[in-house]
């Protein structure tokens, strides 16, 4: 069970013994994920499911901003409507209270864990221009290198949208090519060749993120490193 449904405490049998056996098999996937340095998305469903947690016994209600997409206004309202019936049950209030402490209790150290792994990544990620500066940097090249020579080209392109409350900024990237570092084929040149691939970009930003240990690429290195450069290129803007 690597994923908890966003309804499990109201789904199916609202039992503490059942529910204890839902939540270790995943939290047990999910440890398992982090010994292997896998951080995505495994971090951030499990943030979901903890902050939901603290939610629910503060206001006894359910909470689904900031969920994966797949959870719709609908499902909420529905989740919501199951969950205030069973308020109206002292019993089964009793039981989902106490799968309540039980399951923040169990997530709490595999949250932590995951935050300390996502530090040692954020700390081995170091990102750097190839060449000047470019004067537009919401668009450009960047290369991935996971420590093993083996460099990741994609184009990217930062988008603003606006929030409820506030305007955020979204990447998209283009896989382009795969390439091996050498001493004849460094980030100068891999540069130089995608100028003269693509021209209708002929003074492209370009960054290097390198990442001083290997990791996991695609469920650490590279969400991490978008994550990075949305970062680095907004504060330049």
């Amino acid at each position: 069970m690597e994923k908890l449904d966003h309804d499990w405490i109201t789904q199916g049998i609202v039992d503490f013994e059942y529910k204890k056996y839902v939540l270790l098999a995943y939290l047990q996937r999910v440890k398992a994920r982090f010994d292997g340095k896998c951080l995505y998305p495994f971090i951030a469903d499990l943030h979901f499911h903890y902050q939901n947690l603290l939610h629910i016994k503060q206001s006894k209600t359910l909470l689904y901003e900031d969920f994966p997409q797949k959870i719709t206004r609908a499902d909420f309202e529905k989740l919501q409507f199951t969950y205030q019936k069973l308020v109206q049950d002292d019993v089964l209030m009793e039981e989902i209270e106490s799968i309540l402490t039980y399951a923040q209790a169990q997530m709490a150290p595999v949250l932590e864990k995951g935050k300390e792994l996502h530090q040692h990544v954020e700390e081995a990620l170091e990102i750097f221009p190839v060449g000047l500066n470019a004067l537009y940097n919401q668009e450009g090249y960047v290369l991935i290198d996971n420590a093993a020579h083996s460099v990741q080209v994609y184009r990217y392109q930062v988008s603003l949208f606006q929030g409820a409350q506030d305007t955020f900024r979204g990447l998209h990237t283009t896989f382009i090519e795969e390439v091996r570092r050498s001493i004849s084929r460094t980030y100068e040149q891999i540069k130089a060749q995608l100028v003269r691939q693509f021209t209708d970009m002929p003074h492209p930003a370009t960054y290097v993120i390198r990442a001083r240990h290997p990791y996991p690429y695609e469920e650490t290195i590279f969400p991490m490193a978008k994550r990075l450069l949305v970062r680095y290129v907004s504060v330049r803007a």
